[in-house]
């Protein structure tokens, strides 16, 4: 498709005649895309639950290890993913980084088909599997310049919104392709109980975990083509004024990726024991966080010439106040999203889906629950809810206001998050944990509804508090930070599991609810504050 020289959507003649129709393609081009991109960065939640029914040799703190492994890359690789639109224009952006999913997909699929793959080869392919968290950032930076302010809820609500379905897609797809050789290759004999969204399957039966990968081949080869024939690049002075050919953006963007990689490989070092190849210091996972966001931002300024200029130019958001409480905000409500739904799963089956029991004097978590529900018929619905009421959430905030919408899901997140700490500490201390299965998932429910309008109603405010050229870096740079609940909340919860007390993570992301409530009535719906309800 032609660049876009001329590009205003504000004015209302232009945008009925003909910005409305240039902007809905690319929005639904950049939708599946962007599906993708969460389906690749987050299947490991799935897959590992598949790998303990399988019996892969692998102690549960390391299946842990890599979902955390891929929330750390992907939330690190959205850094400079916020900055590729300017540099590199939004249709060679989209095109080449779902273009590249294909590496991480294809390579799960061989090494799935061996128990004995090492873990370090996993942990490699979870590396790569970051490079779909990092397509967010790009993914809604370019789609803010194409629609109106007084469209961007909807539109924004739409793209993360159903892009995020690529959670629940996964969710879905996952365990049913693992039911049939749709793909060829050799089945698997399941250990333990599985389960698909219809049912249980039985232990002994056939499973090809394998498909886990390849499946995504089937919608990433169509938008290879839809990528690069369907999408625009706006070439205006706000958005992409300066981008070469498609080659050397390519290039550049490879440059920018390889950095958040390198910081990442270093957090991940510092950060995981000598047993899962880390370097066994344990380094307190806060510390890692800020050593690797301020370290790629660090690098990616070092880069030379109109790199660097453009950067400058960008970097200004730093120096706004307001991207750094939205940064907190946005974070309440996506981080909490991307990280629930990256742990649900396999939180599901450690806490319910084993028998809680004093042997000796002591409590023991190793006993297979035979009543206990399969985390692969259940966990999707969590994802699926807070991905399909994100638009609502962007419509209901652009009429009534995107701070007032956010102070409410911030207090029912409280609420729900307390239960749900709750109702685990009862499940976990049980030797029937299902009876406190059912309390637990509702208030999860609620729990994953809230994060998905509070992301809605985020948008929102960001459109209306910044000015149109820092609208899209804002986007990207919160995305990225709120990116880290991938990691951190997966990390969190494998932590506290490990110490047998699964309610403290739960507490302590309630307490942090509590404080974004409180930052964002004193900056957006405080009467004198500076945005009074935008």
């Amino acid at each position: 498709m032609s660049d876009l020289k001329t590009w205003d959507p504000e004015n209302e003649r232009f945008w009925e005649s003909e910005g409305k129709k240039v902007a809905s393609r690319n929005l639904w081009i950049s939708i599946p895309s962007l599906l993708c991109g969460f389906a690749v960065w987050l299947y490991w939640g799935i897959i590992t639950v598949q790998m303990l029914n399988l019996g892969f040799p692998f102690a549960k703190s390391d299946l842990f290890s890599l979902m955390a492994i891929a929330g750390l890359t992907g939330a690190t690789l959205r850094i400079p993913s916020s900055f590729f639109i300017r540099l590199c224009g939004g249709r060679y952006t989209i095109f080449f980084t779902t273009a590249l999913l294909m590496i991480p997909a294809i390579g799960t699929g061989f090494a799935l088909q061996d128990k004995d793959t090492p873990l370090w080869v996993f942990q490699v392919l979870a590396l790569l599997s970051g490079l779909g968290g990092g397509n967010f950032a790009s993914s809604m930076s370019n789609i803010s310049f194409f629609f109106p302010k007084k469209k961007q809820g909807l539109a924004l609500g739409l793209n993360a919104g159903l892009g995020n379905f690529g959670v629940t897609t996964m969710q879905i797809l996952v365990p049913l392709f693992m039911t049939y050789s749709f793909f060829g290759g050799d089945p698997m004999t399941l250990v333990n109980t599985s389960g698909t969204l219809i049912g249980k399957i039985p232990a002994g039966s056939d499973t090809y975990i394998h498909n886990a990968g390849y499946v995504w081949l089937l919608f990433l080869v169509p938008l290879f083509f839809l990528g690069w024939l369907g999408m625009n690049n706006i070439t205006t002075e706000e958005v992409s004024p300066n981008i070469d050919g498609p080659l050397t953006s390519f290039g550049l963007m490879t440059v920018m990726l390889l950095i958040g990689f390198a910081t990442a490989i270093f957090g991940l070092w510092l950060l995981l024991p000598e047993a899962a190849n880390g370097s066994g210091f344990d380094v307190p996972k806060e510390i890692v966080l800020v050593l690797v966001v301020a370290s790629t931002v660090f690098l990616l300024k070092a880069l030379p010439g109109q790199i660097r200029q453009s950067l400058d130019r960008q970097y200004k958001i730093f120096n706004n106040k307001h991207t750094w409480v939205m940064s907190v905000i946005y974070t309440m409500t996506f981080g909490s999203f991307i990280g629930f739904a990256a742990s649900f799963p396999l939180a599901i089956k450690v806490i319910f889906g084993y028998q809680h029991v004093m042997v000796d004097g002591v409590m023991t978590h190793d006993t297979v629950n035979p009543n206990g529900p399969s985390a692969l018929m259940y966990a999707w619905m969590g994802p699926f809810i807070g991905a399909l009421i994100r638009p609502v959430g962007g419509w209901i905030s652009d009429k009534f206001g995107g701070a007032l919408v956010t102070q409410v899901c911030s207090a029912v997140m409280v609420a729900s998050a307390l239960g749900v700490a709750y109702y685990m500490k009862q499940a976990y201390q049980s030797g029937a944990p299902e009876e406190f299965f059912v309390p637990f998932f509702v208030l999860f429910l609620i729990l994953f509804a809230a994060t998905g309008i509070g992301n809605g109603s985020t948008f929102r405010t960001i459109a209306m508090v910044f000015p149109k050229e820092q609208a899209g870096p804002v986007l990207g740079w919160t995305s990225a930070v709120a990116a880290y609940g991938a990691f951190y909340i997966p990390k969190v919860l494998g932590e506290q599991i490990k110490a047998t007390t699964p309610e403290v993570a739960l507490i302590g992301f309630a307490v942090f609810y509590a404080v974004c409530l409180l930052i964002n009535w004193w900056f957006y719906l405080r009467k004198n504050g500076e945005f009074y309800n935008p």
